[in-house]
């Protein structure tokens, strides 16, 4: 798993290196092409083998951090040149065919402007990674739950995604915890991907057990992928000794009534071979013995058990696992993930899924993407 997320990343950094290369002549001279593309080959290839041995053998240093941060904005500044570069080239085309000018293809024309692109390119780039990565928001949702007179206000914070490590680290997660509390929700849900660092997990749920008593029925909590990546036995060990309560692949009363609030969690199917079964399987045993008349919200890390809450007649599900793509523009995600479900709020049904932007990242930029803590509240 890991070996194949290096693999697609060398890949991937690669094909951003060989379009880049390739779109530079019809935004420049051929004089400064000559100047810049060796130099810039050169220093793509040292930045690709860089960013590997980073997030393999270096990652839990904080000062690589800071190096892996900048080779990020420096590839996100070509990738946005070239999505620019892209779009002009097929502008012009489909323009020269409109009006019947011919192409000579004997030779590359600069693009009108295209010399400007870079610079856009590079303030975005730095706008996503120095600024917009930690720019959290909070966005505040109702949820109807009919009847449900006794939980009329209640409200449940979520976070999610956090990956404590080179980009997240523990002051930044006692900042966060910070703004959960003065949400003044009286939950505070955590779905997965908090625990990435095995030096720092012990100390992060020390961090954020100090903050349980801000939440009036508690904070809980359910497994992502990460957590297996990064040692689950130790993080369930350093869990033990908090009153944070995990949920895995079960329930908890959290609010007596007319109609009780009733919390349920799933573990991460983490052997992909099985992971429909495992998800069908997971989600039976966290729904299993609740109330027919209960209000319930299921908390996983990924967004397809949307789907099996639903089949439960859960009012709310909460997960994360996408970072909502952390690219994205009018709150649509720009880069494809592969997930039926990306970022905000669905309905299935009668049942709210919700897929949380998350607040770390493995990729260190967003742009129209910020990191986020979503409130749901309890409308009877």
């Amino acid at each position: 798993m890991v070996m194949l997320f290096f693999v697609m990343l060398f890949l991937i950094l690669t094909l951003i290196t060989i379009i880049t290369n390739n779109m530079m002549p019809y935004a420049f001279s051929e004089k400064v092409c000559n100047q810049i593309s060796r130099p810039l080959l050169v220093f793509d290839v040292i930045c690709i083998f860089g960013m590997a041995l980073g997030y393999s053998i270096f990652r839990d240093n904080e000062i690589i951090g800071m190096l892996l941060q900048v080779i990020s904005i420096f590839f996100m500044t070509q990738v946005i040149f070239s999505f620019f570069m892209i779009i002009a080239l097929a502008v012009r085309k489909l323009n020269r065919r409109l009006r019947g000018i011919p192409t000579d293809k004997s030779k590359r024309t600069l693009v009108k402007g295209a010399a400007a692109f870079p610079v856009v390119s590079g303030a975005l780039s730095l706008y996503g990674g120095l600024y917009e990565r930690d720019a959290t928001i909070v966005r505040n949702y109702d949820i109807s739950c009919p009847g449900a007179d006794n939980l009329n206000g209640f409200s449940i914070a979520q976070l999610s995604d956090v990956h404590l490590g080179p980009f997240f680290n523990l002051d930044k997660l006692r900042r966060l915890m910070d703004q959960a509390a003065a949400t003044g929700a009286d939950l505070l849900a955590i779905t997965g991907d908090l625990f990435d660092d095995e030096k720092q997990n012990f100390q992060a749920a020390k961090i954020v057990n100090e903050y349980v008593g801000r939440f009036p029925k508690g904070i809980f909590f359910c497994w992502g992928n990460h957590e297996y990546i990064r040692n689950i036995q130790l993080i369930d060990i350093a869990l033990s000794t908090t009153d944070i309560k995990l949920l895995c692949n079960s329930n908890q009363l959290v609010a007596d009534g007319a109609r009780p609030l009733y919390l349920a969690g799933a573990d991460y199917p983490i052997v992909k071979e099985q992971f429909d079964s495992l998800k069908d399987l997971y989600t039976e045993k966290a729904m299993a013995n609740l109330p027919d008349n209960a209000v319930k919200v299921l908390l996983a890390h990924h967004p397809d058990f949307i789907d099996n809450g639903a089949e439960y007649g859960a009012e709310l599900v909460l997960t994360g696992h996408t970072h909502g793509c952390q690219i994205g523009i009018m709150g649509i995600p720009l880069v494809p993930g592969g997930f039926k479900y990306r970022r905000g709020m669905y309905q299935v049904g009668t049942t709210m899924g919700y897929v949380h932007s998350g607040n770390g990242s493995w990729f260190p930029i967003r742009i129209g993407c910020p990191p986020e803590i979503a409130v749901f509240t309890l409308r009877a």
